[in-house]
């Protein structure tokens, strides 16, 4: 069962947790089709399946951006909030892609609670999320997500 957070006292004592992990999510080429489709970014290491073949990861990968965007899906997997305010993405700290995440792979998210905090009647919330690859050394992404909860 998924946790879910109520009320903004709850979120303050999150502080420092490890929250969990997401299931197991299929990245395949329809995934990447659709991502590449909205966005506009067609780069061929993605969408053209010949030349990635022939490419320096031997198939497609997956967008950085993509794998970032999993990130709220993941997310009401692992811990849900539900305050009577808003919660708003007021950004990302910091976000890097140390592994690429080839076409039909299997990525989970981790998720931390590095820092929470009052700030006037509102409470800023600083997580950490790490995405997996199924049986791969490196992850797809870490990023620091920060959320404000009015």
């Amino acid at each position: 069962m998924v946790p879910v957070f109520r009320r903004l006292d709850e979120i303050v004592e999150l502080a420092g947790m490890e929250l969990g992990a997401s299931d197991w999510v299929v990245v395949d080429q329809d995934r990447i089709d659709r991502f590449a489709d909205v966005t506009g970014d067609m780069e061929w290491i993605h969408v053209d399946l010949d030349r990635a073949a022939a490419g320096p990861f031997g198939g497609a990968i997956a967008h950085g951006f993509l794998t970032l965007s999993l990130i709220p899906m993941l997310r009401e997997q692992i811990f849900q909030i539900d305050t009577p305010g808003a919660r708003l993405n007021y950004g990302l700290n910091r976000v890097r892609f140390p592994a690429p995440v080839p076409v039909n792979s299997r990525v989970r998210a981790t998720a931390r609670v590095l820092t929470v905090e009052r700030v006037d009647s509102s409470v800023r919330m600083i997580t950490e999320y790490v995405i997996e690859i199924e049986g791969a050394p490196k992850p797809a992404c870490v990023a620091e997500m920060v959320t404000l909860l009015t």
